[in-house]
């Protein structure tokens, strides 16, 4: 005996509206609270609503290098700019070239916006240098009998598999000894590997044959500069290693604590920037202090691995390599051994200065040294009133489509209405969240794109329910109707919906600034679009079609079948026509 068939689920039906609204009210429940447990419960604003800091920066070329102002350049240093800042989790940060030789950068006000005007300027030319001589950071003091004498050293540290060190000064000598130093360190030969850099990598004056006690012009002056450098000035400090190529010798300062500061007779860069792969701040746990670790590339573990073969034979201080970053010795690590894949910068880092210098390393130098020519603080005074003019307009618009649903729709407009609220709310939220997870700010493009979102929303309310309308116009009764109805709707609401989306996913991605503010905006709340229909709007209505108001088609219910025009219902008009043509006389038949 065959089984007997279950009943078949109507066409596009859903036999179970509850599973849909539970899902939606699980999600609305999980994203509220994740909400107000970030401790985030408003969203992001973008500098026009909230405010912020506008800096303008100006290209600067090395002498003899003018051409290097062009193009290319300047966008290398806005991406790099940009990713810096973001990189901080800045919202909405705008950085865009301005003319030939300018950029503009917009940051808004933030948690990290201080940290973002420092960083947006900065060069981060890296470099890892070995140290030929190193002392305290005054000008020498005139020759004296008491000025000589022996070198007092501070002991650095090293860790296996990286190099580490305290950015702590070695004293080695001062007055007329200083001098004596400093011309064996020039002459003595630099320690440079074989094959590991280009011969033009060594000081002049450093292994030639042609060096004699004393020492050439151009020792001379490096000399003299180390000798007069004063890194207690600041200005001597920022102009130290200006001009010098990384194949030259120079001079550097560096602070080995606040106010106390080292000056540095540097050889021939070994190592760039370049050939760091990866860095990032993070705190030792077995020495509890802050450090910056880094991962170099192939070609720079190469580097890396036979400059610090070379040092690892020498004696205090050169032993050593200094990190140089701008100009600046931000650590000067002692080596006891070869080192290749990693190293770490330890020094005076708390974890502030740690993961700055970690962002900038990661993201790179700028190709260009940048000045700042202007810092304006941006009021949100003008931005807020262009905020309230469009809430304004935006309740307007709302207003007039709720007026036009309860005056149309009727009974059916409290489904929409309530879609609506729903809709608002997850827009909400999740706006809300979108802020510190991925940086997301809501400016007054975004806020226009969520008014527009509204017409959406209420357009696919609208094509629901004119199908199920035109169900009750051919004489079904509303539950099938609405199972019916579905279908036909669910394609044009998907198709309608996928031409939004669309249409904003191709302007964010060939736009800019505060426009993609306005696509994103529409993206997302083309998306909630489709989620609130499927398991909001089409499970109430199955749910409120089975009511005694809408089933039997009340007056105020939007569904009465007289205002609608509906004909009689088929199954009664075969039976009218039935008795109406009387028995069938059998001669007939």
């Amino acid at each position: 005996m065959a089984a007997p068939k279950k009943g078949r689920r109507p066409a596009g039906g859903q036999s179970r509206p509850g599973r849909a609204l539970a899902l939606i009210l699980i999600a609305m429940v999980a994203l509220t609270g994740g909400m107000f447990w970030s401790g985030h419960t408003t969203p992001r604003l973008g500098i026009d609503l909230a405010g912020g800091t506008s800096i303008t920066l100006k290209a600067k070329a090395e002498p003899g290098q003018e051409s290097a102002v062009n193009e290319t350049n300047m966008n290398t240093a806005v991406g790099i700019i940009e990713r810096r800042v973001n990189g901080l989790g800045v919202s909405e940060a705008e950085v865009q070239t301005q003319g030939k030789e300018n950029i503009i950068v917009n940051i808004p006000r933030g948690t990290n916006e201080k940290q973002a005007r420092e960083q947006v300027g900065t060069t981060a030319q890296l470099y890892f240098r070995p140290v030929l001589a190193v002392t305290n950071g005054g000008p020498a003091a005139a020759p004296s009998a008491s000025s000589s004498g022996s070198p007092s050293a501070k002991p650095s540290s090293s860790a296996s598999g990286s190099t580490a060190g305290e950015k702590q000064a070695t004293p080695t000598a001062t007055g007329s000894a200083q001098g004596r130093a400093l011309t064996e360190a020039l002459k003595a030969p630099s320690p440079t590997p074989t094959g590991s850099a280009s011969p033009s990598t060594t000081p002049k004056a450093t292994g030639t044959p042609s060096a004699t006690p004393t020492p050439d012009a151009a020792t001379a002056a490096l000399q003299q500069k180390f000798t007069s450098l004063n890194c207690l000035d600041p200005k001597q400090r920022t102009a130290a290693g200006q001009g010098v190529k990384p194949t030259e010798p120079t001079v550097a300062c560096g602070e080995d604590e606040p106010g106390v500061w080292s000056k540095y007779l540097l050889g021939p860069a070994e190592v760039e920037g370049r050939d760091v792969d990866d860095a990032k701040g993070q705190l030792d746990q077995q020495r509890g202090m802050w450090i910056v670790t880094m991962d170099f590339t192939d070609a720079g573990s190469k580097k890396f691995q036979a400059i610090t073969g070379k040092l690892s034979a020498q004696a205090d201080p050169q032993n050593r390599f200094a990190i140089v970053l701008d100009g600046e010795v931000v650590s000067a690590p002692s080596v006891r051994q070869t080192l290749s894949a990693s190293a770490e910068i330890s020094g005076n880092f708390n974890q502030q200065s740690a993961q700055d210098l970690g962002n900038i390393l990661s993201y790179g130098a700028l190709p260009l040294t940048f000045e700042t020519q202007s810092v304006d603080t941006v009021t949100a005074a003008l931005g807020g009133e262009q905020l309230e003019a469009g809430l304004i307009a935006g309740a307007i618009g709302l207003g007039l489509v709720i007026i036009y649903l309860v005056a149309y729709y009727r009974g059916l407009s409290l489904i929409a209405i309530l879609s609506l609220g729903v809709s608002a709310l997850l827009t909400y939220v999740i706006m809300a969240l979108l802020g510190p997870t991925i940086g997301f700010a809501l400016n007054l493009p975004a806020v226009c794109g969520a008014i527009v979102a509204i017409g959406i929303t209420a357009d696919s309310f609208i094509v629901y329910f004119e199908r199920i309308r035109d169900e009750l116009r051919e004489g079904r009764t509303l539950r099938p109707a609405v199972e019916r109805a579905w279908p036909r709707a669910r394609r044009t609401i998907l198709v309608s919906d996928f031409v939004s989306f669309l249409a904003a996913a191709v302007l964010f991605i060939v736009t800019v600034g505060k426009v993609q503010g306005f696509a994103f905006t529409l993206g997302l709340t083309t998306l909630l679009d489709v989620v609130v229909v499927f398991l909001f709007t089409k499970p109430v209505m199955t749910l409120l079609a089975r009511t005694k108001f809408f089933g039997d088609g009340h007056a105020w219910s939007g569904l009465d079948p007289k205002r609608l025009g509906a004909k009689p219902p088929l199954r009664r008009t075969r039976r009218a026509n039935a008795s109406s043509a009387g028995p069938v006389d059998p001669k007939e038949a």
